[in-house]
């Protein structure tokens, strides 16, 4: 099946994941919230987005855009996690 089907089929489950985590943290307070997941979860979703565009012979363009957003979502994911000096 390299028409992408794996690929929206994983993507949707990586968005029900995201959902469950946001609902535990609300209803629990416990676990990360679904904003502080959301860039690695981004950037995860961009890299199978390119995937899938390479897989469906989708312009080469589509692949580099899906790329250097995945790129972006991880430089938002480590500037949210870097250590911020207290001064």
């Amino acid at each position: 099946m390299s028409d992408g089907r794996w690929i929206d089929l994983i993507v949707a489950l990586v968005l029900i994941e995201w959902l469950a985590f946001a609902v535990w943290h609300r209803r629990t307070g416990q676990g990360l919230s679904g904003g502080k997941l959301l860039p690695n979860l981004a950037a995860g979703l961009c890299l199978m987005l390119a995937l899938r565009s390479a897989l469906t012979d989708a312009s080469w363009l589509w692949v580099a855009l899906f790329v250097a957003l995945s790129g972006a979502a991880h430089v938002a994911d480590l500037w949210c996690r870097w250590p911020r000096r207290q001064g």
